[in-house]
């Protein structure tokens, strides 16, 4: 398999469908987190919405991405788990948002730690195919697992609040900017 994935080097579509993508992610992730930052002491309806909202988005994302990994022979295994992960997370949180700020933050927890590892190896296995603009993807992915950890531990705390989520979306969307930006930087030298 390890031939299949370093044999065919990304096309010009690849790069440009992705470097489209990543900005829309930038834009909803900075949207996103405004609108979460706005509402994190209470979990009100509009917040829960807005949390179950997150990684539908993301399943979306995931979606469009492995339509264009596929048309460019591209590695798509952990976008399929990306999908998995991120319906089982909205699932999740809609069941979570009924519990309080504490059981969301465990959700989200898990869902950023599993999907930091999974963004980090797909990051990965682009790079090693030689697609540009990696590096922010790989990087995001280790801070992913990392912020994860973190949420897990800030849900026992008796002030627990969503905007911890607010700083980590946001965060998320600057790393979907920067490899955008590496993206075109790359196509333009070619």
């Amino acid at each position: 398999m390890a031939a299949s994935i370093t044999a065919t080097p990304p096309t010009e579509s690849d790069t440009t469908a992705l470097r489209r993508l990543y900005f829309l992610r930038f834009a909803f992730a900075a949207i996103w987190a405004v609108l979460i930052f706005a509402t994190a002491h209470t979990l009100s309806p509009l917040s829960a919405a807005l949390l179950v909202l997150y990684p539908l988005f993301d399943v979306a994302c995931a979606v469009v991405d492995i339509r264009s990994a596929r048309a460019n022979r591209g590695p798509v295994r952990g976008l399929y788990a990306n999908v998995a992960l991120s319906t089982l997370t909205a699932a999740g949180l809609v069941a979570a948002a009924a519990s309080g700020i504490p059981a969301v933050l465990r959700v989200w927890g898990a869902w950023a730690v599993t999907a930091g590892a999974v963004q980090l190896i797909v990051g990965a296995l682009r790079r090693r195919r030689g697609m540009a603009g990696q590096w922010p993807m790989i990087l995001s992915g280790a801070i992913s697992t990392l912020a994860g950890a973190s949420f897990v531990a800030g849900a026992a705390q008796a002030d627990a609040s969503l905007g911890s989520l607010a700083g980590y979306a946001f965060l998320g969307g600057v790393f979907f900017l920067i490899s955008a930006l590496r993206l075109g930087r790359a196509r333009r030298a070619d």
